[in-house]
């Protein structure tokens, strides 16, 4: 109960941050932009592919390249996010009032993770908005949209954790957004020294998150992401707990 506490006081700090405002801005009317521009380049391509067999569809050609350039945008957003969560308070000298609370270290953790995703889930409902409006006037393949939304907030669970374990080691926010991003870009791309040289079915390709967000992304429900994105995450909020566990003990 205390995390949910936590979570609360996180979400409603984020939303009094202009920070947080801008990034909303932002990241709308950049994917705006993308979604419409994927709609007018379909609306364009659908006379020549009229009558044809076996193409793809407004979901493919729509939906899923908004998702892609989501992941890519969010990747670069998320360190702006969670920067801030455990390294401003030990800045600002506030984490030892932390420390005398009556809550675990688990529960610290857990509130500020779930205080930052909730975060990411309302970007998430806002970029899902933009496929669904088009059921105004088409169909879509709502299996794969329910994938497409549920890869990128599976992606953004995993950044939302891999961020708060770097917030937790760094002493200044700037250095915990800046080793972020340079955390988040390595797993993106860690896999394409191996896709060059044609090597699939290695251990940098199940280490990459942009092969498991992709299979995902095409609708293919695989335990085998399904269980990578939760030790991603599992694993980032055990270390985060021991990080913060490390420090008390030091005080």
């Amino acid at each position: 109960m205390m995390a949910l506490t936590i979570a609360g006081r996180e979400l409603r700090t984020m939303f009094l941050s202009p920070l947080a405002w801008s990034i909303l801005g932002v990241i709308q009317i950049l994917l705006g932009y993308m979604f419409l521009a994927q709609l007018d380049y379909y609306l364009n391509l659908q006379p020549r592919i009229a009558g044809m067999e076996d193409v793809p569809g407004i979901t493919d050609l729509i939906v899923v390249p908004l998702f892609g350039n989501a992941g890519v945008i969010l990747l670069l957003v998320t360190p702006l996010l969670t920067m801030r969560l455990v390294s401003e308070e030990r800045r600002n000298k506030t984490l030892s009032l932390l420390f005398t609370a009556p809550v675990s270290m688990t529960e610290i953790i857990l509130g500020k993770y779930l205080g930052v995703f909730a975060f990411m889930l309302i970007m998430v409902g806002m970029i899902a908005s933009m496929p669904l409006s088009l059921l105004a006037g088409g169909s879509l393949d709502l299996g794969k949209l329910a994938a497409c939304i549920l890869a990128l907030s599976l992606l953004l669970a995993g950044f939302a954790a891999i961020g708060l374990f770097i917030s937790a080691l760094a002493a200044q926010p700037t250095v915990a957004a800046v080793s972020t991003f340079g955390a988040l870009l390595l797993l993106w791309i860690i896999d394409w020294t191996g896709s060059a040289e044609g090597n699939t079915g290695t251990v940098l390709d199940y280490l990459s998150m942009l092969r498991h967000y992709e299979a995902l992304m095409k609708g293919l429900i695989n335990t085998t992401d399904l269980i990578y994105f939760a030790l991603v995450i599992v694993t980032f909020l055990v270390l985060s707990v021991h990080s913060l566990d490390n420090d008390r003990l030091q005080k």
